[in-house]
């Protein structure tokens, strides 16, 4: 067995109007022997603070094995294109419900709120080319990091999805669950279009015995109650 590595990286994006003047993402990197996996891209032009994260650990934009992306939010698959310009043996994958928006053949369903809206005017900018040469359905075990097991988790959008390491016991949850300050709650209600099916989908990591959550809004959570306090969100539903 291979040594896997599995961490939240930081993109600390220039938002005057937010506190601190920052807007902090956390695409998740994966390292193991002979894969380099990058889980979202972050806005467009994060790609230059992605190679600077990934030089802090001796790596290249060009040693990229794969990006999975957990769905098709601006803020998850922005640098894509620049990513692939640079590195275009790059395989990506996604769920097949955001293939079509993730391409460029449907616009995004979601705009982005005041004030990042005006800030990337320009929106999202897919490849020139189709890209993702395998789609998902949720309940794979892709044959990286001695196994990743895929979980389709919609609510946030149609094909989102999450992804649990069975090793490590950590769970990539992208927008499925976030952190505000130290506190692990369900997705951003004013981003996620079915909060039902958001909550519902939160249920589905009770099979999992999970001791670490990487959320893309918030970074690493860690805590031997893990399972208790998902299912407890879960429980509990979105506020009404």
């Amino acid at each position: 067995m291979t040594k896997v590595i599995i961490e939240p990286n930081t993109l600390n994006i220039d938002v005057q109007a937010f506190p601190g003047g920052k807007w902090p993402l956390n695409p998740t990197l994966i390292t193991s022997e002979n894969a380099v996996i990058l889980v979202d891209t972050g806005m467009p032009d994060s790609a230059k603070m992605i190679a600077a994260e990934l030089e802090k650990c001796d790596l290249s934009i060009g040693q990229l094995t794969a990006i999975i992306l957990t769905h098709q939010d601006i803020d998850h698959v922005g640098s894509l294109a620049k990513l692939l310009e640079v590195n275009p043996n790059i395989e990506v994958f996604a769920h097949e419900l955001e293939r079509p928006y993730i391409e460029g053949d449907r616009p995004l369903v979601k705009g982005l709120p005041s004030p990042l809206d005006a800030q990337f005017s320009e929106g999202y900018v897919a490849p020139t080319t189709p890209f993702i040469e395998r789609t998902l359905e949720g309940g794979e075990e892709l044959n990286i990091a001695d196994g990743l097991i895929t979980i389709h988790t919609p609510g946030h959008t149609e094909g989102h999805i999450s992804l649990y390491h069975p090793d490590s016991k950590t769970l990539i949850a992208g927008d499925a669950l976030v952190i505000r300050g130290s506190k692990l709650q369900g997705p951003n209600p004013m981003q996620t279009p079915d909060l039902d099916k958001a909550y519902q989908s939160i249920a589905k990591f009770a099979a999992y015995d999970i001791k670490r959550v990487i959320c893309y809004h918030g970074g690493l959570y860690e805590s031997e109650t893990l399972n208790e306090e998902i299912a407890q969100i879960a429980a509990t539903g979105p506020v009404k």
